[in-house]
């Protein structure tokens, strides 16, 4: 297996990186963290969410959001679309010329996550998002399909692969450019992603897949990687590795750490490997800091505290004060 020479990191901490977040973050913070993203390189990223802001009040301000964000040509931004109404709101934005270049819509291939999730069952799912499709074509929008609990459910335990076939089956059959591969709550290892992630490279050869991880049990780097492997060229991150389920209110489905894969650590891991990602690592990591500062607490990048692997001599003063061992133990 052989990565890709370079590889497209979408950015995910203004929409499933904050959904999880219960703090309210301020409009003018999400357009700086936008906004810092894009200066840093990133050609691809989330900017926000339609959901209803009764039940994600952290995207009540979607509409806010996208008027004020720098808009650059050569960069694609991307925002999740939950149902009809979300898409009716859109395309009025779309129609005012700051919509979004790309909409997700996801569908769980476990279909009680997908109840829990989304209080819909295949079927219906299915019936509103075949209408979202066709209005997001008529209006020249590119459609991400997202197959959900594609390794694995919290619900209802492990998940058949046709299961996740007809989920991706669906959004082909009605136009979809793109399809991501949710690992939901964490749940991949790579043994099961190269599986997988084989089987449907097999079965839709022209398909261009998205590897998009959650870094619940500390996978997500090591599941991307392995993703990337098998050819795919568009993965998924958040800075500070937030995310997860949505702070909605509803009971939890899953307990302990959420969260995508982180940002900063698997930049600089590709970096390391030489996989090109475009992304300017000293800016990355002073926007890992900047959102520790927005958030209001420490998040879970390990390069944020390490900082990148050091190739060339560094100065050092060798008649510096060496602590003691009973210094140290102070």
């Amino acid at each position: 297996m052989v990565l890709p020479e370079s590889v497209v990191v979408c950015e995910c901490w203004a929409r499933d990186g904050l959904q999880s977040i219960p703090k309210v973050i301020r409009t003018e913070q999400k357009v700086q963290m936008i906004n810092r993203t894009i200066a840093a390189g990133v050609k691809k990223l989330e900017v926000t969410s339609f959901s209803h802001p009764k039940l994600l009040p952290q995207f009540a301000d979607c509409v806010e959001v996208l008027k004020a964000i720098d808009r650059r040509p050569d960069v694609s931004y991307v925002v999740l679309m939950p149902n009809e109404k979300g898409f009716a709101r859109f395309a009025a934005c779309h129609a005012e010329g700051y919509g979004a270049d790309e909409i997700i819509l996801m569908i769980s291939a476990s279909e009680a996550h997908n109840l829990v999730n989304f209080r819909l069952s295949h079927d219906d799912a299915k019936r509103s998002h075949t209408a979202v499709m066709k209005r997001a074509h008529e209006i020249g929008v590119r459609i991400i399909g997202c197959a959900g609990t594609v390794y694995g459910c919290p619900v209802a335990g492990d998940v058949s692969m046709a299961d996740v076939i007809d989920i991706v089956r669906f959004y082909l059959d009605h136009g979809a450019h793109a399809i991501m591969l949710g690992d939901t709550t964490g749940a991949a290892n790579p043994v099961q992603v190269r599986d997988r992630v084989g089987a449907l490279r097999a079965l839709f050869p022209r398909v261009e897949f998205i590897a998009h991880f959650h870094d619940t049990r500390g996978n997500g780097v090591v599941n991307s990687v392995a993703a990337l492997e098998l050819g795919l060229r568009y993965v998924d991150t958040s800075l500070g590795a937030i995310g997860g389920q949505p702070a909605t209110g509803a009971n939890k489905y899953q307990f302990g750490f959420t969260g995508n894969t982180s940002t900063e650590d698997l930049v600089c891991l590709l970096k390391e490997m030489g996989v090109e990602t475009g992304i300017d690592i000293a800016a990355l990591i002073e926007n890992g800091k900047r959102a520790e500062e927005i958030i209001g607490q420490r998040l879970r990048s390990n390069v944020l505290r390490s900082g990148p692997v050091i190739h060339s001599p560094k100065a050092y003063d060798p008649q510096a004060e060496v602590p003691t061992e009973a210094a140290v133990a102070r």
